[in-house]
C-alpha cells in the first residue's frame, strides 16, 4: 500500500523532469527529457539499492555540466500516486 501523498518533490534549479525510455545496464538508463531530448543518466551510489526504477517511471534528472544535451545524473524516482497527483495538477503536460 502506497503512502498519502504529503509533499511532492519538484524539479530545482537545474534539474528537469523525463521519463525512463530504457534500461541500459551497469546502472544506466534512457530517459527522454521535458526538452526532448534523450539523455543516458547515471543512478548515483546513494540511489542504487534504494530506488528501483522501470520502463515508463516519471523521474528528476540533472543534466551535467559538460555534456548536457547527452548525459544526467538521477535525482529522484516518483511513485503511482505522486505522478497520477501530478497529472492532475498538470504538471506533467509535456511528458
Amino acid at each position: 500500500m502506497e503512502q498519502p501523498i504529503t509533499r511532492i518533490r519538484t524539479p530545482r534549479e537545474g534539474d528537469m523532469l523525463g521519463r525512463v525510455v530504457n534500461l541500459l545496464g551497469a546502472n544506466r538508463l534512457m530517459v527522454e527529457c521535458e526538452d526532448g531530448k534523450e539523455r543516458i543518466c547515471r543512478i548515483p551510489g546513494k540511489l542504487k539499492k534504494r530506488v528501483w526504477t522501470r520502463v515508463d517511471d516519471v523521474v528528476i534528472i540533472k543534466p551535467w555540466d559538460t555534456q548536457s544535451d547527452s548525459r544526467g545524473d538521477l535525482v529522484w524516482r516518483y511513485t503511482k500516486t505522486e505522478v497520477e497527483f501530478m497529472k492532475r495538477r498538470g504538471y506533467l503536460n509535456n511528458l
